[in-house]
């Protein structure tokens, strides 16, 4: 199926202090197979190399643009602002530490044009702090709603490819809880559809240091979630019980 017509990804990208991972990530956008993209990446008042890295990007590739804030502001307030000043009608988030295979744009465009989907996720395999790969790789349903993906988030952010106006119209923010999480809730909460691509097109960077990587504030910045989208005690309790076991199930892979 042809994707010609797609039009421009605005591909959004959050970075702080990362200057070990960053070319590793913009490297993977620009191998892209699919090339009408923008590539937008802000500085989230990096005390690293991170925006010289980027620089020397950016002036190779008018694709590239680099937006830096004046203090660091989070990764809510940074999202926002790359969205602010995207163009495309799609956004596809990639975190500064994770990357994609060369198809992974491609694929997801060829299923959106299939099913007219308003999300597009992907299978993810994972690597750790030193790019070291894990023998393991989440599977993804073909598609997924409201309720199945309260029991685990297996939307990893950055694979997602989403319509730009449904992410301004239900924009979380709040970098207290799993903001991503929250919104794809929203979204299958209100109507809208989800499919995935299951094969491994993301790269995951596992770091012990990061707010996944801690496994009690992960499961703390869970349970607000929930309470985020309306979920009453009793039914956060019922979730965060499957939380728990997906997440145990998970990460047994990931030692």
């Amino acid at each position: 199926m042809s994707n010609e017509g797609f039009g421009l990804i605005s591909v959004i990208m959050a970075a702080y202090n990362a200057e070990k991972t960053i070319g590793f990530a913009i490297e993977s956008v620009l191998k892209q197979t699919y090339k009408k993209f923008e590539l937008i990446i802000i500085d989230d008042g990096s005390v690293d190399n991170t925006e010289s890295i980027v620089k020397e990007y950016s002036n190779r590739d008018p694709r590239i643009k680099l937006i830096r804030n004046s203090s660091n502001s989070g990764v809510s307030f940074s999202r926002k602002a790359a969205l602010d000043n995207s163009s495309g009608d799609w956004i596809a988030i990639l975190d500064s530490d994770d990357a994609w295979m060369p198809e992974k744009l491609k694929e997801q465009i060829d299923l959106q044009l299939k099913t007219n989907a308003d999300i597009v996720y992907t299978g993810v395999s994972y690597i750790d702090e030193s790019g070291v790969p894990f023998n393991w790789a989440l599977d993804v349903p073909e598609k997924i709603g409201y309720k199945k993906l309260l029991k685990q988030n297996i939307i990893t952010n950055s694979s997602a490819l989403v319509r730009k106006n449904l992410i301004l119209e239900h924009y979380v923010s709040g970098d207290s809880m799993h903001e991503d999480f929250a919104l794809w809730l929203r979204l299958l909460k209100a109507g809208y559809s989800a499919v995935g691509v299951n094969e491994t097109l993301t790269i995951y960077r596992v770091s012990r240091g990061s707010k996944s990587g801690n496994k009690l504030k992960s499961a703390v910045m869970n349970w607000k979630t929930y309470k985020y989208i309306g979920l009453n005690f009793f039914a956060s309790v019922y979730y965060m019980m499957w939380y728990t076991i997906n997440g145990v199930l998970k990460y047994r892979h990931l030692k």
